[in-house]
């Protein structure tokens, strides 16, 4: 027996070749029987008998007749005037690249009606075809210069050397910090205020706002445990290097209370480049407390664990929530910062390790995952 091309179509191909025949074998059969001379109800009536659900209708088997007693004979159907409706042709392709490429911002509607193509085909040139998908740009702290670059990958070179030699003993030695600020107020976004929704549900409308003018200044001391300090700034005050000194003799009491058995001498402390971590008196303190500092290359955001890790899901907790006063502020932040677990701030100490690797990658371009 010899197998066909086929035997091997789709079931969805069958049907429609099954449809096809279908259509063209009953108007044979009106042609046919309207040359032997019955009339259309006749022609309806028998073909019913044979066909069953699938006959033509009585007004389709009427018009059949009426084109066969014109004198039609083709059963097959007629070419339909107009453009075809696909179009994809390499020609056609190679235009929407070549518009693509000279304008990176041009937009669907203006390939479709620049080269006459309805928008529904641009669209599927340009994302089946060529393979394109719109981003928006990436907001990044700093355009990096070379030098700035060479510095981040050489300072996570460092870094990942030293993990290599002594592996968590040494993540486990990292005390990190940071500042932000707390406001009263700060609004929702428009991601969190996403809601499920049947279709007759009504239209939800969200008002813009503006975050309070009153907020509160927080720096927080964590490892991979949690939090060691969290302090608050008093109002009126400024973040200076002699305030951020006496923070830092806090933060050594408050290692010897709350990591027993950990040297507080042992003590690799992690900041960024802000003035008062660089102050000449910062590193003095620092070196009195006989801690080491972590290298921090300048403009580096994406490698402080506060800024990629803590403080992202603590802006969204704390969006939308209305505080009365400084001391709730200080009350429900400090609430929240202890009770994460050990395994959350230790992922955060973890992400380091990945990071610097990507920083090495991506030759010392900024780290988005």
């Amino acid at each position: 027996m010899k197998i066909t091309d086929k035997d091997f179509q789709s079931p969805a191909n069958k049907m429609a070749d099954q449809k096809a025949c279908s259509r063209i074998e009953q108007r044979s059969v009106i042609k046919f029987l309207v040359a032997e001379g019955c009339k259309p109800v006749e022609v309806h009536r028998r073909m019913s008998t044979v066909y069953g659900a699938t006959c033509f209708s009585q007004k389709n088997v009427y018009k059949w007749a009426k084109l066969f007693k014109e004198g039609r004979s083709s059963v097959e159907d007629e070419g339909r005037p107009g453009r075809p409706t696909e179009v994809r042709s390499p020609e056609v392709i190679e235009s929407v690249n070549d518009l693509i490429q000279s304008d990176r911002r041009v937009t669907v509607d203006d390939i479709a009606r620049t080269l006459s193509l309805s928008v529904g085909t641009a669209h599927k040139i340009v994302h089946d075809d060529l393979g394109y998908s719109k981003v928006s740009c990436r907001w990044v702290p700093k355009m990096l210069t070379a030098e700035h670059k060479r510095r981040r990958v050489e300072l996570s070179q460092q870094c990942l050397s030293r993990y290599e030699k002594d592996d968590d003993e040494f993540l486990k030695k990292v005390v990190t910090c940071d500042e932000t600020w707390v406001w009263h107020y700060e609004p929702e976004s428009k991601r969190q205020s996403m809601e499920w929704k049947h279709v007759g549900s009504p239209v939800k409308k969200k008002f813009k706002s503006q975050r309070s003018t009153r907020k509160v200044m927080l720096t927080v001391f964590w490892d991979m445990q949690g939090p060691i300090t969290i302090s608050f700034l008093e109002k009126g005050s400024t973040v200076n290097s002699a305030n951020y000194c006496e923070l830092l003799r806090q933060v050594k009491k408050d290692i010897k209370n709350k990591r027993r058995g950990h040297q507080s001498k042992s003590v690799i402390l992690h900041h960024d480049n802000a003035r008062p971590h660089t102050a000449a008196q910062t590193v003095q303190t620092i070196n009195e407390l006989g801690w080491e500092l972590l290298p921090h290359p300048p403009y580096s955001p994406d490698l402080a664990p506060s800024d990629f890790h803590l403080f992202v899901p603590f802006k969204a907790f704390t969006r939308g929530t209305k505080f009365v006063s400084d001391d709730e502020v200080k009350s429900v932040v400090s609430d929240w910062l202890r009770h994460q677990s050990k395994d959350f701030y230790a992922e955060g100490i973890r992400k380091l390790v990945h990071r610097w690797e990507k920083c090495v990658t991506v030759l010392g371009d900024y780290v988005e995952k």
